[in-house]
């Protein structure tokens, strides 16, 4: 089949606004956005740029608006999308993020958010000789949120992602969750203290468009409201 692949295309060396670009691609129903992508990169215009790793649904590095919803390129096949010979699939960048060029942002303030939460572990014990141990219980409370790819898919969903730049944003404090109730760390109110805040978890408003987002299917709203509870119930 024969693909009409739109892409919004931006350099900011030429363009004074983002523009769409039209592509005739020939595809295959088990074909991945990712290959659509590459095909024009390496057969009609090399000058086309997104980003990329492990095209496994691993690294989360090739996230991007596809036909409307934030998704893993990499992640989404053409049967997937019910897309059928002559039918038309777009590709934008994230919202809510400056454009670097075509599909690639600038993804500098989303990890200044996710560095803001401290994510890693934290004991002010003595070091053991061994690993700390926990669980399979203790385990279980954390283990959805140790799924997140940092992909950022979730965070560039969000309204208030787009309405405030400030905003943590959902995958910033999922992981925050992740640590203050991991049973091994120590430092859970000093995260609390972080997303307890005007920019924090009081403008999430439990929309659900970060569960949606999710490629890893991540209960994110869940445990962002669990975190809530948390810190209403603490004091410091």
């Amino acid at each position: 089949m024969t693909l009409t692949v739109k892409v919004k295309r931006y350099d900011p060396e030429k363009d004074a606004r983002p523009r769409w670009q039209e592509f005739q691609v020939p595809a295959d129903p088990m074909d991945r956005a990712l290959d659509l992508l590459h095909y024009i990169k390496w057969h009609l215009d090399g000058s086309l740029s997104f980003r990329k790793s492990c095209a496994h649904g691993i690294c989360g590095s090739d996230a991007m608006k596809i036909n409307g919803e934030n998704k893993l390129a990499c992640s989404i096949l053409v049967q997937d999308m019910g897309l059928k010979n002559g039918d038309t699939i777009t590709f934008e960048a994230l919202p809510a993020a400056p454009i670097v060029k075509d599909l690639v942002i600038d993804q500098s303030r989303f990890f200044d958010k996710y560095r803001a939460v401290m994510p890693w572990l934290i004991h002010d014990g003595p070091t053991p000789e061994k690993e700390r141990i926990q669980s399979p219980e203790q385990h279980a409370v954390i283990e959805d949120a140790t799924k997140c790819i940092m992909c950022g898919a979730c965070t560039h969903s969000c309204p208030s992602t787009w309405a405030d730049p400030d905003y943590l944003g959902p995958a910033a404090m999922l992981k925050a969750y992740r640590y203050v109730f991991d049973s091994r760390d120590t430092e859970s109110e000093e995260r609390l203290k972080v997303v307890d805040s005007k920019d924090g978890l009081w403008k999430c408003y439990t929309i659900f468009n970060c569960v949606q987002a999710c490629p890893k299917g991540i209960d994110i709203t869940r445990w962002l409201s669990a975190l809530k509870r948390k810190s209403v119930t603490t004091r410091y």
